[in-house]
C-alpha cells in the first residue's frame, strides 16, 4: 500500500505542464505605397510651390484651417501628415485626431468625438496648436459640415483643422471662407520616374527602360497607381517590363492601340477593324479602349496638327456616348470608320453622275 502512495505521489510531483511551442512570428511585409510614404516635407515630390508654403507654416508655427484639394494619389494625406510631424514633434499622437472616409463622420461625431479632441486639454510646444485631420471631406454629409463650422470657431485658440479632399467645391461655403485653399497638380513623369527609380534601387527590383515608361503611362500622374502597379508586378513577374506592367494593370498596350491608329491615317480600314476586334475580343472595355485612343493620339508625334485635333474631336464625341450608355463595338467601329474616313480624299465619297 505504502509503495502505490508513494508511486502515485511520485508521479502527480512529476507532472510538470506541457510546453506550448510558440509559433515563429511572420513578418508582413507592408505595401510599398506605405513602406516608402515620406515623412517629412522635403521628402514629398511634386507640387513644389505649395509645399513651400507648407515648410514655412511649419517653421513659423502659424497654422491656419488648411483645405488641401486634387486628384487622388497626389500627396495630399501625406503633406499633412508630414506638416503635423513638423509642427508637434514628440507630441504628434497627444495632439493630432485623423478622421477618415471610412470611419463614421455623420453630425453626431463632430459633436462628440471632434468637440471632445478640440476641448481636451493637451501640453504642446508654446505657439502650437492641436490638429484635426479631415481625410476626403467632401464625403462628409452637410448637416456634419454645417455643425462643423462652429466648432471651427469655438476651439480656434486651440484647436486647426486640416481638411483633404478631391473637389472642393463639395466643401460647404462657409468653412472655405474660413480656410486657407491648397491646390495640388497632377505629378509630372519626371517626378514619377525619380521617385520610381529610388523605390526599385531600393528593393532590388530588375526593370527596363520601356517597364518604367509604362508604369509612368498606366498611373497618369497618380503616385499611388505607380508605386501599386509597380509592387505587383514585381511580384508576380520579378521583372517590370511593359509586357509585363500591361498584363497587370490590364489597359490596352499603347503599341497595339497606335498600329490602330497608323492604319486610320492611312485609310486602312480592314486593318484597323481587325485590330479593334483584337482590343475587343481581349475583353477590354469600351471607355478602356476609347481613352487609351486619346492619349495614344495625344502623344503621336507623327500625326499632322489637323489630323491630330479632328481625331481628338471625334474620340471626344464617342467618348461622350460610350458614358452615355452606348457601350458597344457597333460604336466603336463607327468611330473607326470616321477616323479613317479623314484620311481619304473627299472624291472617294461622291456618287457617280447619272
Amino acid at each position: 500500500m505504502d509503495a502505490f502512495v508513494t508511486t502515485s505521489a511520485s508521479t502527480s510531483k512529476g507532472k510538470q505542464p506541457a510546453k506550448v511551442q510558440e509559433e515563429p512570428a511572420v513578418a508582413y511585409e507592408l505595401p510599398w505605397v506605405e513602406k516608402h510614404r515620406p515623412r517629412t516635407l522635403d521628402d514629398i515630390v511634386g507640387n513644389v510651390e505649395t509645399i513651400e508654403r507648407l515648410k514655412v507654416i511649419a517653421r513659423d508655427g502659424n497654422c491656419p484651417h488648411i483645405i488641401i484639394s486634387g486628384s487622388p494619389g497626389i500627396g495630399k494625406t501625406t503633406s499633412i501628415l508630414a506638416l503635423a510631424r513638423a509642427l508637434l514633434g514628440d507630441n504628434y499622437k497627444e495632439g493630432v485626431l485623423e478622421l477618415n472616409a471610412s470611419d463614421e463622420r455623420g453630425i453626431d461625431v463632430v459633436r462628440d468625438r471632434i468637440k471632445s479632441f478640440a476641448q481636451k486639454k493637451v501640453t504642446l510646444p508654446p505657439g502650437r496648436h492641436k490638429l484635426i485631420i479631415l481625410d476626403e471631406a467632401d464625403s462628409m454629409t452637410t448637416g456634419a459640415q454645417q455643425a462643423l463650422r462652429r466648432t471651427m470657431e469655438l476651439y480656434s485658440n486651440t484647436t486647426r483643422f486640416a481638411l483633404a479632399c478631391n473637389q472642393s467645391n463639395k466643401i460647404i461655403e462657409p468653412i472655405q471662407s474660413r480656410c486657407a485653399i491648397l491646390r495640388y497638380a497632377r505629378l509630372s513623369d519626371k517626378e514619377l520616374l525619380k521617385r520610381l527609380l529610388e523605390i526599385c534601387e531600393v528593393e532590388g527590383v530588375k526593370y527596363n527602360e520601356e517597364g518604367i515608361t509604362a508604369l509612368i503611362f498606366t498611373s497618369e500622374g497618380d503616385m499611388r497607381q505607380a508605386v501599386n502597379n509597380l509592387q505587383s508586378t514585381w511580384s508576380g513577374f520579378n521583372f517590370v517590363g511593359a509586357d509585363e506592367v500591361f498584363k497587370v494593370c490590364d489597359q490596352p498596350h499603347p503599341v497595339k492601340v497606335e498600329g490602330l491608329l497608323k492604319a486610320c491615317v492611312k485609310g486602312q480600314v480592314d486593318k484597323a477593324m481587325s485590330a479593334l476586334d483584337d482590343l475587343w475580343v481581349a475583353g477590354y472595355s469600351a471607355v478602356d479602349i476609347v481613352v487609351t485612343l486619346f492619349r495614344v493620339t495625344k502623344g503621336m508625334e507623327s500625326l499632322n496638327e489637323f489630323i491630330k485635333l479632328e481625331f481628338i474631336r471625334e474620340i471626344g464625341f464617342c467618348h461622350m456616348r460610350v458614358l452615355e450608355g452606348v457601350s458597344t463595338i457597333v460604336q466603336l467601329g463607327g468611330l473607326i470608320a470616321r477616323l479613317c474616313k479623314l484620311s481619304m480624299k473627299p472624291e472617294l465619297f461622291e456618287l457617280p453622275k447619272p
